[in-house]
C-alpha cells in the first residue's frame, strides 16, 4: 500500500478523524495514502484499531481490490486486534458480487484460524451466495454441512433452500416437500418463499399452480409483495394470458403496492409480443410518471415490439429516447433495428445503422457472431438488390477488414451485379477473392463474367474474326477430303 499523503495531522490522532477523513475521500488511492499516512513514524505512533481497520477493507473490496483486503485481515491478525464476523462476511459477499463463490467459502474457512468462530448469520451467507451463483450442487453439500454442525433451520436458511430448488424444474416438488415441513422446524413460510415458491411454478410454466398459491397467501394472512406480484404477473405474460396480467396489475395498484422497473417491463414485453405496442407505450409512460428509470430491457422489449410490427419510426423514437438516457445500444438491439429495415427493403438505412454500430465500438459476443455475420451478408446482398453499388462494396470491403466471413451467395450478388454494370474490374477482383475463401463459382457467376469478356468490343470482335477462320479452315479440309 502507498505511504504519502499530503496531509497536515494534528498532534493527537483520533480514530474518529482518520475514518472521518478516508469517508470523505472519494478517491480509493488518496484513501489508501491517508490509512498508510496515519501510522507513520511522524504522527505521533497512532495505531489502527477495528474500526478504522474494517472501514479500509470495506472500501477496498468495493474496488475489488481483494489481495489488499486479504492483506489487511492478516495484519489485523498480528496487531492482535479484535476481527468481527462482520469483517469476514463483508469480504465473502464482495467475492460473491464479482461471482467468486469459492473465494468466499475459503475466506468463510478462514474464521476459526482468526479466532472468529461463524454463526448462523455466516452459515447462511455462504449458502445464499453459492444460490445466487448456481452453484447448486455446492450449495446443497454446504446446506448438509451446515446441519451437521447443528445450524438449526430456520425461516431464512429453508428460504435460500427452498430458492435452490426452484431454481431447477427437477426439484421443483423437493422445494414443496420442505415448504410443507418448515412448520415442523418450528417456521412459518413468509411472503419471501410464497414469492420464490410462485416463480419457479412460473418458470416451469405451472401457471394454474402458481394463482392457487398466490390465493393461498390471502387465506394465510400472508400478504404478496411487489417481487410475487410481479412473478406470477411475468409468468401470466408468458403465456400469453394478458387479461389476467394486467387485472392482477390493476389489484397491485388498488392494494397500495408500487410496481418495480420488473413489473413494468414484465407486461410491457407481454403486450410487444401479443401485438399490442400502442397499449405497452402507454405503461412506459405510467411508469416514467411514477418516476421509475427504464433500462435497457425495457426499451429493448419496446423497439423489438414495434419492429416486429413494422412500425420502424416508432421503434427509432425509442431508441433515441434511450441514447438521450444515457443508455448505450448492445448488438442485440441494433441487429432488431437492422433486420426491421431489411424486412422492409430499406437496405441503405440498415447499412448506417450498421456503421453506427461499428463506429460506437458495439461488439457482437462469441454466442451471437455467426447472427452478426448474417446479417452482414444479408443487407450487402439487399444494396446489390436495390441497385446501390458504391454502399455494398464498402460495406464488404467493411466485413474484409473485420474477419467477418462473406457467403458464398453474397459473392455471387456483388459479382453478377459489377459485371451487370460491366464493372469488370471489381467483378474480377471480387472473383478472385472468392477463389481464395474456397468459394468455387457456379455457373451462373463464370457465366456473368464471361458475358463482361463479350460485351466488350474488341474481345466480340476477336472472337468473331477467330471464329471465321476456324469455319474456313473446316471448308478447307474437307475439300482436300
Amino acid at each position: 500500500m502507498a505511504r504519502k499523503a499530503m496531509i497536515k495531522w494534528p498532534k493527537e490522532i483520533t480514530s474518529t478523524l482518520v475514518e472521518r477523513l478516508i469517508r470523505a475521500e472519494r478517491d480509493l488511492h488518496k484513501a489508501i495514502n491517508i490509512f498508510d499516512a496515519a501510522t507513520a513514524e511522524y504522527t505521533n505512533g497512532f495505531r489502527h484499531d477495528q474500526n478504522t481497520f474494517s472501514l479500509m477493507i470495506s472500501r477496498l473490496v468495493s474496488g475489488n481490490q481483494f489481495r489488499s483486503a486479504e492483506d489487511l485481515l492478516n495484519r489485523m491478525k498480528d496487531e492482535k486486534c479484535n476481527i468481527t464476523e462482520d469483517i469476514f462476511l463483508s469480504i465473502c459477499r464482495a467475492y460473491g458480487r464479482v461471482h467468486r463463490p469459492l473465494d468466499a467459502i475459503r475466506i468463510f474457512r478462514k474464521m476459526k484460524e482468526y479466532e472468529c468462530p461463524p454463526t448462523v448469520k455466516s452459515y447462511i451467507t455462504i449458502f445464499s451466495i453459492l444460490v445466487d451463483e448456481n452453484q447448486l450442487k455446492i450449495a446443497l453439500w454446504f446446506y448438509r454441512y451446515m446441519r451437521e454442525k447443528g445450524i438449526t433451520p430456520t425461516v431464512v436458511s429453508l428460504n435460500v433452500l427452498i430458492k435452490a430448488l426452484c431454481k431447477n424444474s427437477g426439484t421443483l416438488d423437493a422445494a414443496f416437500r420442505i415448504f410443507h415441513e418448515m412448520p415442523n422446524h418450528g417456521c412459518i413460510p413468509d411472503s419471501y418463499t410464497y414469492g420464490t415458491l410462485i416463480n419457479g411454478l412460473c418458470r416451469s410454466g405451472k401457471i394454474s399452480e402458481a394463482k392457487e398459491l398466490f390465493a393461498e397467501m390471502d387465506i394465510k394472512g400472508c400478504s404478496p409483495t411487489v417481487v410475487t406480484y410481479t412473478s406470477l404477473i411475468h409468468g401470466l405474460c408468458h403465456s400469453n394470458n394478458m387479461d389476467e396480467a394486467m387485472g392482477l396489475f390493476n389489484k397491485m395498484l388498488s392494494k397500495g403496492i408500487e410496481p418495480n422497473v420488473y413489473t413494468y417491463s414484465s407486461l410491457m414485453n407481454g403486450l410487444c409480443k401479443s401485438g399490442h405496442c400502442s397499449q405497452a407505450m402507454e405503461i412506459l409512460e405510467i411508469m416514467v410518471t411514477k418516476r421509475h428509470v427504464p433500462n435497457i430491457i425495457t426499451y429493448s422489449t419496446l423497439i423489438h415490439g414495434f419492429c416486429k410490427e413494422g412500425k420502424l419510426r416508432e421503434g427509432l423514437e425509442i431508441l433515441d429516447r434511450m441514447k438521450v438516457q444515457g443508455l448505450k445500444p448492445d448488438a442485440g438491439l441494433y441487429w432488431k433495428i437492422i433486420n426491421g429495415f431489411c424486412e422492409v427493403k430499406k437496405f441503405q438505412e440498415a447499412a448506417n445503422f450498421l456503421d453506427e454500430m461499428v463506429l460506437g465500438g458495439v461488439s457482437p459476443n462469441r454466442l451471437n457472431w455467426s447472427l452478426h455475420v448474417r446479417i452482414h451478408n444479408t443487407v450487402v446482398q439487399g444494396l446489390c438488390t436495390v441497385s446501390i453499388p458504391n454502399r455494398a462494396f464498402q460495406l464488404y470491403l467493411s466485413m474484409r477488414t473485420r474477419g467477418i466471413s462473406v457467403e458464398a451467395k453474397t459473392f455471387d450478388f456483388l459479382v453478377k451485379f459489377f459485371c451487370k454494370k460491366g464493372d469488370l474490374h471489381r467483378g474480377g477482383w471480387i472473383v478472385d477473392e472468392m477463389v481464395l475463401d474456397g468459394c468455387i463459382p457456379d455457373e451462373g457467376t463464370w457465366s456473368a463474367v464471361v458475358g463482361v469478356f463479350w460485351e466488350r468490343r474488341k474481345v466480340r470482335e476477336a472472337a468473331e474474326l477467330l471464329q471465321v477462320e476456324l469455319i474456313g479452315e473446316v471448308v478447307e479440309a474437307g475439300t482436300r477430303i
